[in-house]
C-alpha cells in the first residue's frame, strides 16, 4: 500500500486514504468532531482511520472568513498547549484535533465549521436559510439568542424570515445525543430501503405538540424541512440522505 506524500501526512497515518461515504456517523481521527456521509477512510483490513472530506489534505491557510474579517487562517494538526485550549468560533465546542487559527491569534475554527455553507435555499420554494452571528429569536434547542463560552459566541442557522433559529452548537450536542441513542443509523423498513430517524423531541423540546390545525401542520412541515436541511448542511451531505427524519410522524 502507497504512503501519502510527506505534505499531506499532517497525522501520520501511513495509508493511502480512499474516497467514501459514511452510512453511519463517526468520530473524524483529524478533527474528533462528528461525521457523517462523504469522507476519507483508510482501506487496509482493521484499520479504522477515517476524516472528514474536510479534514483529508486540507488547505493550509484559508482567505478572510466572512465573520472574522481581516483574519488570515492556517491550518494546524494540533496546538503545544494540549486539547481543551482553544474554542471553535463557530460551534463553541473544544478543539482536541485538525484546526485553523486566525493569524492575529483571536479565532479557531475546525476544518469542518470552516467550511460550513453561509446560505441556501429551499427547493421549490422562495425561502432560504442563512449562517449568522445574530439571532432575533430563541434557538429551538435551548430556548436562548446567545449560545457563549467566554468570549466565543458562536454561529446559527436561521430561517429567511428570522423566525426558526438554530445554534450550530445545540445541533451539534443533539445529534451526538441522538447517535448515543441508537438513531442516525440505517434501519431497513419493510421494503428494504434503508432510512434514519431523529428525535423531534430532543433537536426542538417545545414544537412537538401534534397540529391541531392545517395552518399548524404547515408549520410543522416547514420546522422539520428547515431541520432537515440545516442537519445536512452541519453533517456535509444532501439533505436527501434522511429517507425518514423523524420519530414524531411515526406514532
Amino acid at each position: 500500500m502507497s504512503t501519502l506524500p510527506e505534505s499531506n501526512r499532517f497525522d501520520g497515518h501511513q495509508h493511502e486514504l480512499n474516497q467514501a461515504k459514511s452510512e453511519v456517523p463517526f468520530s473524524c481521527d483529524g478533527c474528533k468532531e462528528l461525521g457523517f456521509g462523504s469522507c476519507y477512510q483508510c482501506p487496509v483490513t482493521n484499520c479504522s482511520y477515517i476524516v472528514h472530506k474536510e479534514c483529508h489534505n486540507p488547505p493550509l491557510t484559508l482567505s478572510s472568513h466572512q465573520f472574522f474579517e481581516g483574519c488570515n487562517f492556517q491550518f494546524h494538526k494540533e496546538y503545544p498547549t494540549g486539547p481543551g485550549t482553544r474554542i471553535c468560533d463557530v460551534c463553541v465546542s473544544d478543539i482536541h484535533g485538525f484546526s485553523y487559527q486566525c493569524s492575529r491569534g483571536k479565532h479557531d475554527l475546525h476544518p469542518r465549521c470552516a467550511n460550513l455553507p453561509p446560505a441556501f435555499s429551499l427547493p421549490d420554494s422562495d425561502k432560504a436559510i442563512y449562517l449568522c452571528d445574530e439571532i432575533k429569536s430563541r434557538c429551538l434547542k435551548c430556548q436562548s439568542k446567545r449560545r457563549s463560552s467566554g468570549k466565543v459566541h458562536g454561529l446559527s442557522y436561521v430561517s429567511s424570515e428570522g423566525k426558526l433559529c438554530y445554534h450550530v452548537a445545540c445541533l451539534n450536542e443533539a445529534l451526538v445525543e441522538n447517535w448515543r441513542n441508537g438513531l442516525l443509523t440505517p434501519d431497513a423498513n419493510a421494503n428494504g430501503e434503508s432510512s434514519r430517524s431523529l428525535e423531534l423531541q430532543s433537536l426542538a423540546p417545545n414544537q412537538v405538540a401534534r397540529p391541531q390545525s392545517s395552518r399548524a401542520m404547515r408549520k410543522l412541515k416547514w420546522l422539520i424541512k428547515f431541520l432537515k436541511l440545516v442537519i445536512s448542511a452541519l453533517l456535509g451531505d444532501h439533505f436527501t440522505l434522511f429517507s425518514t427524519l423523524f420519530h414524531f410522524f411515526q406514532n
